[in-house]
């Protein structure tokens, strides 16, 4: 009993030690915590994470050191399994590392602007091979050292500065033998193209390096200026003339005798001599250009648009003129069909070569030629001889032409008349015809209209002995029939004054009203004075009931009988 006491006093006094050092361990742990181990990451910064093991080589946790260029690698949980920075960053809020295993850092956000473009660097992996210079893969998913092929557009991005540096760029421009090639945001406006030449092959899409026939239409593209470069080229027509300089006087172009401008022998334009030595002037103008499927092949072969105007249009218009007109003398190309077959052999021989350089040619025309006065005057004076010659030819052979047609009208007129007067005597005779026909067809109504009168008085007759003899026949027949009539009534009713009773009777009115007076032996004629207001009351209660409307009249005072 004494030990039990002395066991529990000594349980409660080391208990009344031992819950207040463990509450100090707590709150000494917290405070630890809160103060050494706690880490603040603010908006716009991420954390990188090194592991660097236990501080102490006897405390468990120990781990092998990462490959030099390499993460350190964790296991499905998380947890490092070597010594080293890990790829994974921790973003803004408060995180807790135990200060003696970790070691953190702070590092800012890439953010990049409408506008710009990053190129990313890659810093570990292996080295590449194959003459290759670019990365294939998206952040954390690289294995190899280098720029990487993708570019970020604008965003914000958390990017670990162990593994990769980070350019910001805008529209980047590249000057290569006087071609300007483009990178970056590459804008490409309406009416243009965009070439596109590849650096390097890729192993992704297959692409080749050099350059690549399918263009960019107008828009705007994000283009990693190490892998591609982008010539902007403008597509459609443009126009080129090749005009001969003029003698100006005032400001205006002078003109020789002949009304034609005067051209300068100094100056320039496209000049030859034709083949019987004479300078000849003339002005071209071309309207040509490039197709966007033709805009690769362009940039090949000559470098820039300027290029193709001064090394290919100009100089194969000069070319083509130049051997063209000198076959020909002044008179040919003054002469309109002849000039006019040499205009269009020139057009024919610069579009078939334009077309083998891949290039496109909508118009190409000789404008001017300008010969000499004193080569051309004559000439012309000659053509306006020629000309006069024909127009007194035509005048006369219209005079001639004129008189035909007077001639012709007169026989018109004179056809016209005879055509008249035939006409009258054919109405004439038309009419002759039609009223003898006429007559003739009277003539045969009326005797038509006798035949029928006398056929209708036959038939009148014939019907009116008939209808006498059928209307005699009736009477008879009547007759008999009513005499037969009476016989039998006379029969049915026994007397033949019965028979008279019977028809009295029924001719009487329906509406008869019949009053009995009696009088005396010799008083009748003093009874008769009632009789008059007798038949006036009959009267009337006759009209009374045929007319319901009227009042009804008042009784009759009854007379008294006549003794």
């Amino acid at each position: 009993m004494s030990s039990n006491h002395s066991f529990s006093r000594l349980f409660r006094t080391r208990a009344g030690f031992a819950i207040p050092a463990v509450v100090l361990m707590l709150v000494g742990y917290e405070a630890f915590e809160w103060t050494f181990n706690r880490v603040y990451v603010p908006e716009g910064f991420s954390l990188v994470m090194r592991y660097k093991g236990p501080p102490l080589p006897f405390l468990p946790g120990r781990r092998p050191v990462a490959a030099p260029g390499q993460f350190a690698r964790v296991d499905d949980h998380g947890r490092p399994l070597e010594i080293g920075i890990l790829r994974e960053m921790l973003g803004p809020g408060r995180h807790f590392r135990w200060i003696g295993w970790w070691e953190t850092r702070q590092v800012k956000d890439v953010v990049i602007k409408p506008g710009e473009l990053a190129l990313v660097a890659s810093k570990m992996g292996q080295d590449l091979t194959g003459g290759q210079f670019l990365v294939d893969g998206d952040l954390d998913q690289t294995s190899e050292k280098g720029i990487l092929r993708q570019v970020f557009g604008p965003g914000t991005y958390r990017i670990n500065d162990y593994a990769y540096a980070v350019e910001v760029i805008r529209e980047k421009t590249i000057d290569a033998d006087a071609q300007v090639k483009h990178a970056g945001w590459v804008s490409i406006p309406t009416g243009y193209v965009g070439v596109v030449t590849n650096l390097t092959d890729s192993r992704l899409t297959g692409a080749v390096a050099g350059i690549q026939k399918k263009v960019l239409q107008p828009g705007l593209y994000p283009v990693n200026p190490n892998e591609q470069h982008v010539d902007i080229i403008g597509v459609g027509f443009a126009e080129k003339s090749l005009k001969s300089d003029l003698v100006m006087l005032n400001g205006q172009p002078a003109l020789d005798d002949s009304g034609e401008p005067a051209v300068r022998e100094d100056g320039s334009g496209i000049s030859f001599p034709s083949n019987d030595g004479f300078r000849i002037h003339m002005d071209f103008t071309a309207v040509w250009g490039i197709m966007p499927d033709q805009a690769a092949d362009v940039i090949r072969k000559f470098g820039t648009l300027q290029a193709v105007e001064t090394k290919v249009v100009v100089p194969q218009i000069e070319s083509i003129c130049r051997n063209k007109g000198s076959s020909l003398g002044v008179v040919d190309l003054l002469v309109g069909e002849t000039r006019r077959t040499f205009q269009d052999d020139v057009s024919n021989s610069f579009h078939q070569i334009l077309e083998d350089k891949g290039l496109t040619l909508l118009h190409g025309f000789v404008r001017n030629i300008h010969i000499p006065q004193e080569i051309r005057k004559p000439i012309q004076e000659k053509f306006i001889a020629d000309e006069l010659k024909l127009t007194r030819e035509q005048e006369l052979l219209t005079a001639r032409t004129e008189a035909t047609l007077r001639e012709a009208e007169k026989k018109v007129d004179l056809e016209r008349e005879r055509i008249d007067a035939e006409t009258r005597k054919l109405v004439a005779q038309a009419n002759a015809e039609g009223r003898k026909k006429a007559e003739e067809t009277r003539a045969g109504t009326l005797k038509k209209v006798a035949a029928i009168a006398r056929k209708t008085a036959e038939f009148d007759a014939e019907a009116s002995v008939t209808l006498g003899r059928a209307r005699a026949e009736a009477k008879q027949q009547l007759a008999e029939s009513t005499s037969e009539l009476f016989g039998l009534a006379v029969d049915a009713f026994g007397s033949g004054s019965a028979y008279n009773q019977w028809v009295f009777a029924t001719g009487l009115p329906k509406d008869i009203q019949l009053d009995l007076f009696y009088a005396g032996e010799g008083t009748l004629w003093t009874d008769l004075k009632g009789l008059t207001d007798v038949l006036m009351a009959s009267e009337a209660q006759k009209n009374a009931r045929s007319a319901p409307a009227a009042p009804a009249a008042a009784p009759r005072k009854p007379q008294p009988a006549a003794p």
